[in-house]
């Protein structure tokens, strides 16, 4: 029997990014649900074409607003997804959100135990309109969960940058601002730069340290 059979080639790790993205009513005003979408399809495009040899990029995205939290694109590989937007209605569900975020990353069908720490991606121009503070503790709590980066931006005058720095739990960590249109789409600029950069390490588990002093500022 020919030694060939015996080697396989190894399958490359599961990197997750996960986007918590509110899309309550208020999300329908000055261009912020099309740029949210345009930057969103972006991205997923950016990792389509990252090289998979050391970590492939599965992206989903749960979106929260009339109806409760649901998931909009189920977790798979970036280079298998089709964006297909996402419209404005309804109150803001936050807390349902991190609970279906929990769900996802501890079933071992969506994340498996082999896949590389996620990132959680959460965008709000406003305040939760449910319980969010006890979903919030199930997720910084949640063994697997919890180790996961995590990325936020508010969006307006209306969010909360106090609700929001408790999702990140770290002190050292930022809650961006964005008051225009296009700079959501600065944002998810920079994760993207974030996880390409992760991807291309020698260790993917580690978070490599790319902060914008302020997203105007910063030169994509």
């Amino acid at each position: 029997m020919s030694k060939l059979k015996d080697f396989t080639i190894a399958a490359a790790r599961p990197l997750p990014v996960i986007v918590l993205a509110d899309v309550s009513g208020s999300m329908s005003t000055n261009g912020k649900i099309d740029a949210l979408n345009d930057a969103i399809k972006a991205m997923i495009e950016s990792f389509a074409e990252e090289d998979p040899s050391r970590a492939e990029i599965h992206v989903g995205v749960i979106a929260f607003g009339k109806g409760g939290a649901r998931i909009h694109q189920p977790l798979r590989p970036s280079t298998g997804v089709q964006w297909e937007k996402v419209s404005a209605a309804g109150n803001t569900p936050m807390g349902a959100a991190f609970d279906l975020v929990v769900k996802m990353i501890e079933d071992p069908e969506q994340v498996p135990g082999r896949a590389y720490r996620p990132a959680i991606v959460l965008i709000s121009d406003g305040e939760p309109t449910d319980d969010w503070e006890e979903p919030l503790a199930r997720l910084l709590s949640s063994e697997r969960a919890s180790k996961a980066s995590r990325f936020v931006l508010g969006v307006g005058d209306d969010a909360d940058p106090a609700m929001l720095a408790k999702f990140l739990a770290d002190p050292t960590a930022r809650v961006y601002s964005a008051h225009e249109a296009r700079q959501i789409k600065n944002f998810f600029r920079w994760v993207t730069m974030s996880v390409t950069q992760r991807t291309r390490s020698s260790n993917p588990n580690s978070v490599v340290a790319i902060d914008p002093m302020a997203l105007d500022e910063y030169d994509f």
